[in-house]
């Protein structure tokens, strides 16, 4: 008797833990982690801005890039959002060494990419986006007009391929511009007019392949490091515009490294909601 009562109480046990350990299966919330990283970039770039001067600057060129890709709920969870954001200064003299030439830019992107082909190594992912920039060249030469604003905002179409390699993750993704509109006076149009008297005509332009070509080139190469990710690579920059018959080329080559990380993004209920997550502020 006493071996049947145990047999039966082990029974119910079993099915009640099973049926407990599914209810909290079913009740755990799946949150994807947010794959970011902020890398330092050391380079070299070329600066040629007819509206201050016919010749071509180059020097050295320094950046500060964060880039955070993470899922999202649309197209069947399969779409990524990625934002970068990145700041650039160059330090540039003309061919002589007798003049010096400034060069700062704030760039933000946010682009969404859709995976087109998936094998167990191997994505290829295309996409589009938009990105603001805003910026300007300061010639130390130049007296009356010393500087030349950069401004410009665009819908870009882009492309993203991860290979996966032992302990290596490599990564190529370009992107270019097709159309948005962009800020360039006429020669000889101070800025002066444009701001202070508001003679302003003819300064903002539609930009496309006609008049704007631009292509943004980043490879990179994740491998861990003890209980670091390192993120290293290369990030070629072009842009070119012609206008009201002035030119403006601004590129640059530089070596980027830093630090990646995975990390979980919650916030409202999904921090309160999740017990496995212990929170040192909620």
């Amino acid at each position: 008797m006493i071996r049947k009562l145990c047999a039966v109480w082990m029974g119910m046990w079993l099915v009640s833990a099973a049926l407990f350990s599914q209810k909290n299966a079913d009740s755990v919330m799946v949150v994807k982690p947010v794959n970011q990283a902020t890398l330092f970039g050391v380079g070299k770039a070329f600066i040629t801005d007819t509206y201050l001067s016919p010749l071509q600057y180059d020097g050295a060129t320094f950046s500060l890039l964060h880039d955070r890709l993470n899922a999202t709920r649309f197209f069947d969870e399969k779409m990524l959002l990625q934002h970068q954001f990145q700041l650039q200064v160059a330090l540039t003299k003309n061919p002589t060494q007798t003049a010096s030439s400034y060069y700062g830019n704030i760039y933000y992107n946010i682009a969404g990419f859709y995976p087109l082909l998936e094998t167990s190594k191997f994505r290829l992912l295309g996409g589009a986006g938009w990105n603001a920039e805003l910026g300007g060249i300061y010639n130390v030469r130049n007296s009356n007009n010393p500087g030349s604003l950069k401004v410009s905002t665009n819908f870009n179409l882009s492309a993203m391929a991860l290979y996966n390699w032992r302990i290596f993750t490599f990564r190529w993704q370009v992107s270019t511009p097709f159309a948005g509109m962009f800020f360039s006076p006429e020669y000889g149009h101070s800025y002066y007019e444009i701001f202070t008297l508001g003679n302003n005509k003819g300064t903002v332009h539609f930009g496309s392949f006609h008049d704007q070509l631009a292509l943004r080139n980043y490879f990179t190469v994740d491998f861990p490091a003890g209980k670091f990710t390192i993120r290293t690579g290369y990030l070629g920059n072009y842009y070119r515009t012609e206008v009201n018959d002035l030119i403006t080329k601004i590129s640059s080559h530089q070596f980027m490294i830093g630090l990646a990380a995975e990390t979980l993004n919650l916030g409202g209920r999904e921090v309160k909601d999740n017990r496995w997550i212990k929170s040192v502020y909620y």
